[in-house]
């Protein structure tokens, strides 16, 4: 009874976990489709390019990120993704920007509102709250003692949606130094938070700023 309760637990978390890896590539190759929309080239569409990296951080095999870009920038049949702006107020008049990727928006416009309404919000008109936002990009370090520093790349509110491919820097231990280096990269501001660090920049610099760190 126990080897089965055993197995049955372990089959559960398997379940779980490829269904969070399945949500997770759905989420990715829609980013990689509405991205390759502006252009099917990542080296010069910088939000192709930390997409691709992101697909690529869950092993997404190279077929179905071609076949992603394809889909995005005209190559193949499909339903067509679009990008959708919400603005909303949230428990306790928290101002909210929604970011939406979608191929019906009527749809996704009534589940939004249905997800806000059980949490006591709102949707709002156009410009009631986006002008309390400034888009960013965002270069995280994690600087943990036990790790070299791992950089990844996104643009911020929603830098956790993009982060980028990792990238290695061996000099991490010196805090100062790498805050020096971050500065000397482009960096507009830097944060600590706890052992990451967090490097501020124009959208438009996300991109060099990484690659002046990487060199």
């Amino acid at each position: 009874m126990s080897k089965h309760s055993h197995w049955a637990k372990i089959k559960r978390k398997k379940e779980v976990a490829d269904k969070e890896r399945g949500q997770m590539f759905s989420k990715v190759l829609r980013m990689i489709s509405v991205a390759a929309k502006r252009g099917g080239d990542p080296e010069t569409n910088a939000s192709l390019r930390l997409a691709i990296e992101k697909a690529r951080e869950f092993n997404m095999p190279k077929e179905t990120i071609e076949r992603a870009v394809k889909k995005g920038s005209g190559g193949l049949e499909g339903g067509i993704l679009e990008e959708v702006l919400y603005e909303a107020y949230g428990p306790g008049k928290i101002a909210i920007l929604i970011e939406s990727i979608t191929d019906n928006k009527n749809r996704a416009f009534n589940e939004i509102k249905k997800i806000l309404e059980r949490y006591n919000g709102k949707l709002v008109t156009p410009g009631s709250v986006k002008w309390m936002f400034e888009r960013k990009g965002c270069l995280t370090a994690d600087c943990k003692p036990s790790t070299r520093a791992k950089l990844g790349a996104g643009l911020v509110p929603h830098r956790n949606e993009v982060s980028g491919a990792g990238l290695q820097i061996e000099d991490f231990k010196n805090k100062e130094k790498l805050e020096l280096m971050a500065i000397e990269a482009g960096a507009e501001d830097i944060r600590w938070s706890n052992d990451v660090l967090e490097i501020y920049t124009k959208v438009e610099d996300l991109e060099n700023v990484k690659r002046n760190l990487e060199d």
